[in-house]
């Protein structure tokens, strides 16, 4: 129904700081989730369920692992002639260009492509929150109103509002205010990062956005409060599941509610799949001393210790005597014999070295490096990082990539500290 009427852009290029050291080598909706899949997946996902089929998707920070992961979209049927995925690099020619300055920058310099995929309107989509979402019903409610702009809204609770950009409606679902972020939300009714455009409409916008003094060239601080008053803007309201991943906290909590009996992100839901890049891997091994409990494996693991209510990736070897629980442990990761992994997170290809303590403790002292980011108790571990055997290390702690055994000065590691990869030279 839509494959030529409407376009779809994913925008995958900001650089995800808040995530810390699981972006520092990725961009952040190429970030590992739930056992199998990674954050774009999602949006993906709701594209081809939706019956789009053809989707741009600007990219900039650390863009390889994105670019292999997507390839041509034959997971996700998008490896067609008609259509299909495209990968939006910024680029440099005589022309004026710029890396990608903001969101709506990434629009405004892929204009060309919009206008040669001749769209009448422009789904635009964040590629690194973690929802189901039928387009179809929030383009028929855009068609339906004949707006200019509509913007899928959502409650959240109100101690959260303030992290995002806060909307008021009027009774016909017009938009009549809106603040970006707010310290103090009027309101506890969000924008979800999701945008139907007229494209005619998008395209004037972000023309005019890109001649104007000190712009940050975003949607949510500049085009769409200068859009209401002036354009037909409405909210959609949403009321199924959606979660922003974009913190440390919120990334562990969303893994977690996946291990609860009827989680409220049903990834077992035949109707409405998740697709992703499926690699060639062996089946799950359990031996006859494993002992699981309310947990995520994926393929290739194998267990010969306790796993309790944790998201082990593909490849993990949790070691006999070896125990992990509420942890996150991405794919290829070693927890040797006898090691305890607790409320961590865990990057790919770790290892844990035996009788390891990673989070260990009750002092739940901020990070010094990032107290605003790590705070909760949670402990995280860079990719490819080797914890020292007995090495114990305790909340809250910060162990940045490529980290080897040889970097710790101590085989003790307090709470709310951090190792750094040693200078070279």
């Amino acid at each position: 129904m839509y494959k030529r009427e409407v376009l779809a852009l994913i925008l995958a290029g900001g650089e995800g700081k808040r995530l810390d050291i699981l972006s520092e080598k990725r961009a952040k909706p190429a970030v590992p989730f739930g056992g199998k899949y990674r954050i774009i997946d999602f949006p993906l996902s709701n594209c081809v369920n939706s019956g789009l089929y053809c989707v741009g998707i600007p990219t900039q920070y650390n863009p390889r692992s994105l670019h292999e992961h997507i390839g041509i979209g034959k997971f996700w049927d998008l490896d067609r002639m008609e259509g299909g995925v495209f990968l939006l690099q910024p680029y440099i020619s005589d022309m004026v260009t710029h890396w990608y300055r903001g969101t709506a920058d990434a629009v405004y310099q892929n204009l060309r492509f919009i206008r040669d995929q001749d769209p009448y309107l422009v789904l635009i989509l964040s590629g690194d929150h973690v929802y189901k979402m039928d387009y179809r019903q929030l383009i028929r409610f855009h068609q339906e109103r004949k707006a200019d702009l509509t913007i899928a809204v959502m409650e959240v609770p109100w101690e959260e509002a303030h992290r995002f950009g806060v909307l008021s409606l009027d009774e016909r679902g017009r938009v009549v205010d809106f603040e970006e972020k707010p310290p103090h939300p009027r309101s506890n009714l969000i924008n979800m990062g999701v945008y139907v455009f007229d494209r005619h409409v998008l395209e004037e916008e972000v023309e005019e956005e890109a001649l104007r003094e000190g712009t940050s060239f975003d949607f949510g601080k500049d085009i769409i409060p200068r859009m209401i008053g002036q354009r037909k803007v409405y909210g959609f309201c949403f009321s199924g599941y959606w979660k922003d991943v974009g913190t440390i906290d919120a990334y562990w909590e969303a893994n977690m509610e996946l291990l609860g009996s009827s989680p409220a992100l049903d990834l077992y839901d035949k109707r409405w799949p998740i697709y992703t890049y499926i690699e060639d891997r062996p089946p799950v091994k359990l031996s006859h001393r494993a002992r699981i409990k309310r947990s995520l494996l994926g393929s290739g693991a194998i267990i010969d210790g306790s796993v309790e209510d944790s998201v082990i990736f593909s490849g993990v070897y949790v070691s006999r005597g070896a125990e992990v629980r509420h942890s996150i442990v991405m794919s290829d990761t070693l927890i040797d014999e006898e090691a305890v992994v607790d409320r961590a997170i865990l990057d790919k290809r770790i290892v844990v070295g035996k009788r390891a303590k990673i989070g260990y403790g009750e002092d739940l002292r901020p990070n010094k490096k990032i107290p605003d980011m790590l705070k909760s108790g949670l402990t995280i571990v860079g990719r490819n990082a080797r914890i020292p055997p007995e090495a114990i290390v305790g909340r809250n702690c910060r162990i940045g990539v490529d980290i080897k055994e040889e970097d710790f000065t101590s085989l003790i590691l307090e709470s709310g500290e951090s190792i750094e990869k040693a200078e070279e030279g």
